[in-house]
This record gives structure tokens, C-alpha cells and sequence, in this order.
């Protein structure tokens, strides 16, 4: 498989002397795995080049025959402003410096430097233009609200305006190389976003999930990094991590808010240094992948109590996206409802029952602490069991009422204001029964076994108070 070229922009290298030039492309692709590079000997030919608008940093000499370095930086920051300039010359001259810097340069390395300080320059560069573009990506896209690729998204049902939004954020961040942090409760979708994430980015390697939870700190070591043969007793053989496995591609920390202190300091490690050591090796290897990590838990309370890093918590949220739970979207009920009605019929073999009316009225009315993976177990469960034209209302009852009961009890707090507090003259309480009544009628779609469960009271005492009025 060939590797994505790094950076996705193109880097021009600018200089009279071929030798030079091919030094400079082979230091930056063995040293920083810079592929993304175009050379180019004849000065009067640049322009041309950066026109076609492919290139996002360029590395200019300055003393060449026809065009002068500072003759093509001018040109460069007249008309092609968004473009990073890095000058590699020859003269070690402050003036000099001084004066490219006016110009417009983003940094002025002498070609006799060391290779670290040239190659540490490029790579400030890259990431500079990198969050650059990706922050204008991220702005026109949000201010649009349209979605390029809306088939990214379609293993999640929804029509709910939050989540479209989440979308838009999703595909803007996409393609760029900083961590994305996904929150949520469990079974909210944490995983599909990540995945969508993943499509989206052109990344030609794959999407590799790693569950931290619960791994110490040695055995998440291992399965990040890999061993060479040696490292430890027991380890036979080369193990590659998962952090190579996932090399022009994703990888995917699910659960990150349940790893310890130790190994939040090799993540971060990573993160910060872009290279981590194979357990054993004392060779480095570089990161090739973007990083996103979910988790279902509060960081920053966690940050807070310091069970979780602070640096690593800002470091991850560069991009981050907060799922909503399934209560907080029950519009979305009803069409999850027919997704897993019909899929549940066709995993199962069996033909789509008919709903029972007032079913997605009824189940819109309930929490769902385990949000659409639970509603999803529920509905296969459901058709699993049905052997009637029209799937059972009262299973779902009794199996609403069962995880009622199961959970722990929760004392909800009284409401923080008095609904009749604006009221000038307050309703009888036949009044306000009546209104009551009126409003889980509504609520249940005119069904009163529904609304009677609502109100907690019996179907008689409803049907006598709907008489009565």
C-alpha cells in the first residue's frame, strides 16, 4: 500500500544547486517522513509553481542567477500571502535576516545549521499552516451548515439540529492532524462520529480501535507501541503496536478517561513529540497517525480532582464534540424506531411488524440511561419474541418498567421554579388536574393506558376524570 504523503500540502524547495536541493528533500523525508516535497532549480519557474496552488510552505534560497531569493519572497507575500516562507541561505548576515523576516518569512536558517534546527523549523511551519488552513476550513463550513459528504453519516439516524451541526464540526475538523475528543454518555454513538471522522479525513490507512479501560500501564505500553524481541520475558517474538497498525490512518482510544496517570504521560508524550520508543528499542519511531479518543466520563471534573492530567486534557481537546444523550433528541425517536424495526426483521428473518400506535410517543417518554444502544436491544428483543401482525405495546411497557425498577432509585429534585409562581389567580385543583390530564393525553397521543402511566394513576380514575369534564 503506497502512504499518504506528508504534509497533505506541498513544500516547494527553491535553489540553484540540484545537489542541494536533493540533500535537503532526502534530511526531511528520513528525519521528520516529509514526502510531500516539489524542487525546483530555476527561480523564474516558481511563481508558476505556487500558482497552481498545491504548495502551503516554501524553503527559499536566497543567492540564485535571474531571481534573487528576496525578489521571489516579495512576490510571494504580494500574491501569495497565505503561503509560509522559510528562508535557507547560505549567508550567516543579521541584516540580512532581519530584512526577510520584514518580508514576510516565517523563519531564516543557515544552510550549515544542524539538521535538527532546519528540520524543527519546517515542522513549526507545517503545523502552523496546517492549523491555519484547518481553522479556515472549520469556519467556512460551520458558517454554511452544509455538509460536503452527508454520506459520512449515514449509520447515524438522525434528524435532530444538534447533531447536523456536530456533523458540520465533524467534516470541518476532519483531514486536520490534531486530536479529536468525542464526550458522551454510553451507547450515544461515540464510535460512528469517530468513524466518520476517520472517512472523512483521506487518511489511507485504516481506523484502529484500541478500549484502554482497564489496562495498566505496561500492557497499554505493548499495545501502543509494540516490543522488540527481548524486551521482556515472554516476548519471543517483534510486536508491532497499534500505533504503527494504524500508520497513514486512525487511531481510535476509546474509554481515554479511564486510563491511569502513568500512561496519560506516555499519551501525552506521544502527542507532544509526535515519536515514541517500541518497549526494548532504543531506536524512536514516528507517529503517522491521527489521534481521536472518546470517553463517557467528565474530563474536567476529572482534571479538577486531578485524576486526570491537566496538560493532557487541553492537549486532547483541541477538537472536541459533546454527543447528546438520546433524551435530549427524543425527536429522533420515532425514526430510530423503524431503522432498528427493520433491521431487527431482517437480521432475524422475520417479516416488519406494524408499530402500535402512540409506541414512539410512549418511548419518548422515558429516559433511556443507556440511550440508542439500549433502544436498539429493546426493539430486537422485541421482534424477537412477537408473533402477532402488529408488534406488542405491552412489551415495551413491561420492559420499561423492569429497567425502572432495576435502577437505582434517584431522588429527583423538586423543580428550582414554581410553574403557578407567574400566575395572578392561581387554578382550582380540579383546574389544574384537568390541565394536567390534558397534557400527558396529549403526550401519549390520545392513548389513555399511556397517559394513565404517565400520571401514575389507573386507566379508570383517568377515564373518569376525562368524564367528569
Amino acid at each position: 500500500m503506497t502512504s499518504t504523503p506528508y504534509p497533505d500540502f506541498s513544500i516547494l524547495l527553491i535553489d540553484d544547486e540540484p545537489d542541494w536541493l536533493s540533500s535537503l528533500a532526502l534530511t526531511l523525508e528520513s528525519c521528520a517522513a516529509i514526502s510531500n516535497i516539489v524542487t525546483c532549480s530555476d527561480s523564474r519557474n516558481a511563481m508558476t509553481i505556487l500558482d497552481g496552488g498545491h504548495v502551503g510552505l516554501v524553503l527559499l534560497d536566497l543567492t540564485m542567477p535571474y531571481l534573487s531569493g528576496e525578489e521571489l519572497l516579495e512576490q510571494i507575500a504580494e500574491r501569495h500571502p497565505e503561503i509560509s516562507v522559510i528562508v535557507v541561505s547560505g549567508l550567516n548576515q543579521l541584516e540580512t535576516a532581519v530584512r526577510c523576516m520584514k518580508l514576510g518569512a516565517f523563519d531564516y536558517c543557515i544552510k550549515t545549521d544542524e539538521e535538527e534546527r532546519i528540520v524543527g523549523a519546517v515542522l513549526r511551519a507545517v503545523k502552523m499552516v496546517e492549523m491555519r488552513r484547518g481553522y479556515q476550513d472549520m469556519a467556512s463550513r460551520l458558517v454554511s451548515r452544509e455538509l460536503r459528504h452527508p454520506e459520512a453519516f449515514a449509520a447515524i439516524i438522525t434528524a435532530d439540529r444538534s447533531m447536523l451541526d456536530i456533523f458540520s464540526y465533524v467534516e470541518a475538523v476532519a483531514k486536520s492532524p490534531q486530536p479529536l475528543l468525542i464526550t458522551g454518555e454510553s451507547g450515544v454513538g461515540k464510535e460512528l462520529i469517530a468513524k466518520a471522522a476517520h472517512s472523512l479525513s483521506g487518511c489511507r490507512g485504516k481506523l484502529v480501535t484500541v478500549n484502554v479501560a482497564g489496562l495498566d500501564d505496561t500492557v497499554f505500553a505493548d499495545t501502543l507501541f509494540g516490543h522488540v524481541r527481548g524486551a521482556f520475558t515472554g516476548a519471543e517474538q517483534l510486536r508491532r503496536g497499534m500505533i504503527e497498525e494504524a500508520a497513514d490512518g486512525t487511531l481510535f482510544l476509546d474509554e481515554i478517561g479511564d486510563l491511569s496517570i502513568p500512561s496519560q504521560v506516555k499519551l501525552l508524550r506521544l502527542l507532544q513529540e509526535g515519536e515514541y520508543f517500541p518497549l526494548g528499542s532504543d531506536l524512536p519511531k514516528r507517529l503517522k497517525a491521527r489521534i481521536i479518543v472518546a470517553t463517557h466520563q467528565n474530563l474536567s471534573a476529572k482534571e479538577g480532582t486531578g485524576t486526570f492530567r491537566r496538560d493532557l486534557y487541553y492537549r486532547l481537546r483541541t477538537h472536541q464534540v459533546h454527543l447528546p444523550a438520546l433524551r435530549e433528541r427524543r425527536g429522533d425517536i420515532a425514526l430510530l424506531l423503524d431503522h432498528f424495526l427493520e433491521e431487527a426483521s431482517g437480521t432475524l428473518n422475520k417479516k416488519k411488524p406494524a408499530l402500535p400506535k402512540g409506541l414512539a410517543r410512549y418511548l419518548a417518554t422515558y429516559a433511556f440511561p443507556g440511550n440508542i444502544r439500549e433502544l436498539k436491544a429493546m426493539i430486537y428483543d422485541a421482534v424477537s419474541v412477537h408473533r402477532e401482525r402488529i408488534l406488542s405495546m405491552e412489551y415495551f411497557i413491561a420492559s420499561i418498567e423492569r429497567s425502572q425498577q432495576g435502577a437505582v432509585h434517584i431522588v429527583t429534585p423538586p423543580p428550582t421554579q414554581n410553574p403557578f409562581a407567574g400566575f395572578d389567580e392561581l387554578p382550582t385543583f380540579s383546574d389544574a388536574a384537568f390541565f394536567l390530564v390534558l397534557e400527558a393525553m396529549n403526550r401519549s397521543g390520545g392513548n389513555q393506558t399511556l397517559a394513565a402511566r404517565l400520571l401514575g394513576i389507573s386507566q379508570p380514575a383517568l377515564s373518569k376524570r376525562l368524564k367528569t369534564r
